[in-house]
């Protein structure tokens, strides 16, 4: 019989390829991920891994095993859900959360919780969107709030359930008293000034780029930043302009001038659970609170 613990090693070796990934996501040491898949190697009989190179990868047998390994955790997940449902007490729940969702509907969210659930352990990361569904995946976390944009797709995740918040509008926000039209116009009139966007390989840089580039210009990025209130600082100092999303705002004025994009494009705010455990009585709560926060912050049509 296999221990889970140790399928579980095997099942984080498949999703993020060394060793050392592994131990650094589950706080072991290299050293002890080696002696306890070397012990699953014994129990099941086959070499599960190779060398290659100064890494390892999974044999046949491995990979084999690994699917059966996630496929074991999703049924332990169901398992403790039916029991959480049974029994009294909740267990914790992981949130991973994108920036502009923590300084807004986060707190509102988890008023919420302390009425309806006081007894309720909600633990909090602020985490990148794409980071976050794959820590999500990887059962780092039991939720991950995330944002997906128009236009932008991303690799489909079996076994991740998508419940949509809601949307967020997108505008392009330069310095105070500014005007510059409407739609593509007023892109072009930027487009020989300083831009602040989110760091490269994000989905917000991404789309970001692909508008400025639909209306005939590739952007100066001349400040790379993750924290969206220093993209807002340096647009109300006038030092930049950027694309923020109006839930930064959450129903006060902004420091900036906004105008809407071509097309009034939104991104859309989902909260993600894995299927196994999307059941349970703590996810269900977060996630609940979630939308009601969201739909008394949701920004008001401009």
């Amino acid at each position: 019989m296999f221990e889970l613990r140790r399928l579980r090693l095997l099942h984080e070796l498949a999703l993020r390829g060394t060793l050392a990934a592994v131990a650094d996501a589950l706080s072991y040491s290299p050293s002890t991920i080696s002696q306890q898949l070397a012990q699953l190697e014994r129990d099941a009989g086959v070499a599960l891994l190779v060398p290659d190179g100064r890494r390892v990868r999974l044999t046949d047998h491995g990979a084999a095993l690994a699917a059966h390994a996630a496929r074991a955790l999703d049924a332990d997940e169901r398992i403790r859900g039916e029991l959480e449902e049974l029994q009294p007490g909740i267990a914790p729940v992981r949130v991973a959360v994108l920036q502009t969702a923590a300084r807004t509907i986060v707190p509102a969210g988890l008023g919420l919780l302390a009425q309806r659930a006081p007894s309720l352990r909600v633990e909090l990361a602020e985490v990148p969107p794409e980071e976050g569904l794959f820590e999500l995946a990887a059962r780092g976390f039991d939720l991950a709030i995330a944002e997906q944009y128009p236009g932008l797709t991303r690799a489909p995740q079996p076994g991740l359930d998508r419940h949509p918040l809601g949307v967020d509008p997108v505008r392009l926000a330069t310095p105070p008293g500014s005007s510059a039209g409407r739609g593509r116009a007023a892109l072009a009139a930027y487009a020989t000034h300083p831009w602040v966007m989110e760091p490269s390989g994000s989905a917000a840089r991404e789309w970001a780029v692909q508008q400025c580039r639909a209306a005939g210009f590739e952007p100066d990025v001349r400040f790379e930043l993750a924290d969206l209130g220093a993209h807002v600082a340096l647009i109300a100092a006038g030092h930049a302009v950027g694309m923020l999303p109006d839930l930064l705002w959450a129903g006060a004025d902004a420091p900036v001038t906004l105008t809407d994009l071509p097309g009034s494009p939104v991104r859309e705010i989902f909260a993600a659970s894995r299927r196994a455990s999307s059941s349970r009585p703590g996810i269900r709560l977060v996630r609940d609170a979630l939308d009601a926060a969201f739909a008394a912050a949701a920004p008001a049509p401009r």
